[in-house]
């Protein structure tokens, strides 16, 4: 039998590790700048075209490249951050695999101009797909010039499953913003088809962090810092009133570098325990600074996931440092009482003050009662005074006007019937203005009002949509939102399906957009909150096609415009919430799979009273 066993050739292997570290475009950038970082540069400039699919362009003023280094740093596992095992237990550097480079090239044209510093002629190298092109000396700027073009384009099934340019420029926003957060010493610029994204200035943490999200956000930030034997704990978190549902910044770093930690996010939201919603989150921007031989980062090829020695004992020293920041500079008011020393005025006889003076009918009786006046009585022939004023030449006033009700549930009727509501009371009790109980036929049916009004509204606003009658209220002034740039995209790109939704948006740059008009029936609802929830949805939602997109936009404005929990319906509001329930196509689900309806039998009902 023939040997059967083979090395892979080197393209081979580079493209299998290609996979695990350059998934998308998005991790282009992070190696590359990464790489500028370690190479101690003072100004990144980051240019994508295409969201990356065409072209990937980052250049640095760091410490640059030798001939030689150049040449051999797209060899596998070769590397300056590294000479010895040990040394992973001892990293001050972002890489230290020596995996990125080579991948990259395994599987992109790259086209590479660097120049060491002190010296008057640099490097240019070429190499595509692993296979070296070139190599001469050219005059560049000191610092390197990495150029990526035709990402996978020798791994066409790779490049298949690119998803959209918004979802792959939004994935780079992050991937970058990750990056530039950790070192605002540094200065960054983004640039997408041409166009300026970020320009971040050199400065402190929250200077950063302002430029990134924008100027509101320094608002609610308050400073966490604890410096213990263990670790050095710094940053920020939010204010209680800054809690979100979703779209909610969120950031660890150790020793600079970005990561996940679902534990010490636990040790955050368990300082605001009582002081936020259930289900809300803080935004947070936490920086660890911990003995490099106490974490482990090679555990994952992209370093998100870091293991720590001492892991418990830092949970216990966020959670303090975050809960004293909170008592410490919470906004507050208090009430002394010691200081609270009403001013009383003296009694004084000889100041001349007058009795006051009552004035009355001595006449009056209130038994006695008035004969009641006779109203003139109505003209006859009243139909003649509106004639002309129908639609559509109607005589004599007798053909039925359709006006608009301001019901909170107008009467529609019920297309279809649902076997639920066969033999259904006609009388509803309401249960801790949650829900709505009522007797039917198999039992006692429990429904949850807020969620039936979710699917009604979401079910209308996508039948309004598709028939292209929505009404639009103009606002008397309007309303500004402030978003990040990942936010900003996100909105622009569902700005279409927004506006057919009945929203009148205007971008004012800057990542700020002014809210004109909103779809009818949202009075009371605070808009800019709407949008940015609907903004968190896209987010979410990017990589679906544009009527999945719509029905996220119609499932977030439903739920704003749902009545709230808490709110007393009366008995024919419940009646009507009920039957145009019923009449929707899936009465039993919320968009997101959430159960409105429960049907509680009568044979359990029985055997709870043990009958």
């Amino acid at each position: 039998m023939s040997d059967i066993i083979q090395l892979l050739p080197d393209s081979v292997a580079n493209q299998i590790a290609a996979g695990e570290v350059i998934q998308r475009p998005a991790s282009v950038i992070k190696e590359l700048v990464e790489n500028a970082v370690d190479a101690d540069a003072k100004t990144i400039n980051v240019l994508v075209v295409d969201a990356g699919r065409t072209s990937i362009q980052v250049i640095d003023d760091g410490k640059g490249m030798s001939e030689t280094d150049a040449r051999l740093s797209f060899e596998r596992h070769a590397t300056s951050k590294i000479r010895k095992a040990d040394d992973l237990f001892a990293l001050h550097t972002m890489g230290f695999r020596g995996e990125a480079l080579a991948s990259i090239a395994a599987v992109a044209h790259i086209e590479l101009k660097t120049r060491l510093k002190g010296e008057a002629i640099g490097t240019h190298l070429t190499i595509t797909g692993s296979r070296f092109e070139g190599q001469e000396p050219c005059a560049c700027s000191e610092g390197s010039n990495f150029m990526v073009e035709n990402l996978f384009f020798n791994v066409p099934a790779r490049r298949k499953f690119l998803k959209s340019n918004t979802t792959e420029l939004n994935n780079i926003l992050t991937a970058f913003e990750r990056i530039a957060l950790v070192y605002p010493e540094i200065a960054f610029t983004m640039h997408s088809n041409g166009t300026e994204l970020m320009n971040l200035r050199a400065g402190n943490h929250r200077q950063r962090i302002v430029d990134i999200f924008g100027k509101k956000i320094n608002q609610v930030l308050l400073p966490v810092e604890a410096d213990t034997t263990l670790c050095h704990v710094y940053g920020f978190v939010g204010k209680p009133e800054s809690a979100r549902k979703k779209g909610v910044h969120q950031y660890f770093f150790v020793n600079g570098r970005y990561m996940r930690h679902p534990y010490f996010s636990k040790a955050v939201q368990s300082a605001f325990e009582r002081l936020i919603p259930t289900g809300e989150q803080v935004p947070f921007f936490i920086y660890f600074d911990v003995p490099a031989e106490d974490i482990d980062v090679n555990i994952h090829p992209t370093k998100t996931e870091i293991k720590f020695e001492n892991e418990q004992a830092i949970w216990q020293i966020l959670q303090a440092a975050v809960k004293e920041s909170v008592g410490k500079f919470s906004e507050i008011p208090t009430i002394d009482f010691d200081n609270v020393k009403p001013d009383i005025p003296v009694f004084n006889p000889n100041n001349g003050a007058e009795a006051p003076k009552l004035n009355f009918s001595p006449q009056y009786n209130p038994f006695n009662t008035t004969p009641s006046t006779r109203k003139t009585p109505p003209p006859q022939q009243w139909e003649s005074l509106y004639e002309g004023l129908l639609p559509n030449g109607g005589d004599n006033g007798t053909q039925d006007i359709e006006l608009p009700t301001g019901d909170l549930f107008p009467n529609e009727p019920i297309t279809t019937v649902n076997p639920d509501i066969v033999d259904k009371s006609p009388t509803h009790y309401q249960y801790k203005g949650k829900y709505i109980m009522t007797a039917v036929k198999s039992g006692l049916m429990v429904i949850d009002q807020h969620r039936a009004h979710t699917r009604i509204l979401y079910e209308q606003y996508i039948s309004a949509s598709k028939e292209r009658r929505v009404d639009s209220q103009k606002m008397l002034f309007p309303e500004v939102v402030e978003l990040s740039v990942a936010d900003a995209l996100a909105l622009s790109n569902a700005q279409d399906e927004m506006a057919a939704m009945g929203f009148e948006l205007t971008d004012l740059g800057g990542g700020s957009f002014a809210v004109n008009a909103v779809p009818t029936g949202l009075d009371g609802i605070n808009v800019v909150e709407l949008v940015k929830d609907m903004v968190a949805n896209v987010n979410d939602e990017l990589s679906a096609t544009d009527s999945t997109m719509f029905d996220t936009l119609s499932m977030s404005l439903a739920r704003h415009a749902a009545i709230p929990y808490g709110q007393i319906l009366s008995n024919e509001e419940m009646e009507n919430l009920v039957n145009r329930l019923f009449a929707c196509e899936n009465a039993n689900y919320t968009p997101d799979g959430k159960l409105i309806i429960g049907i509680l039998p009568q044979a359990d009902i029985e055997r709870l009273l043990g009958e």
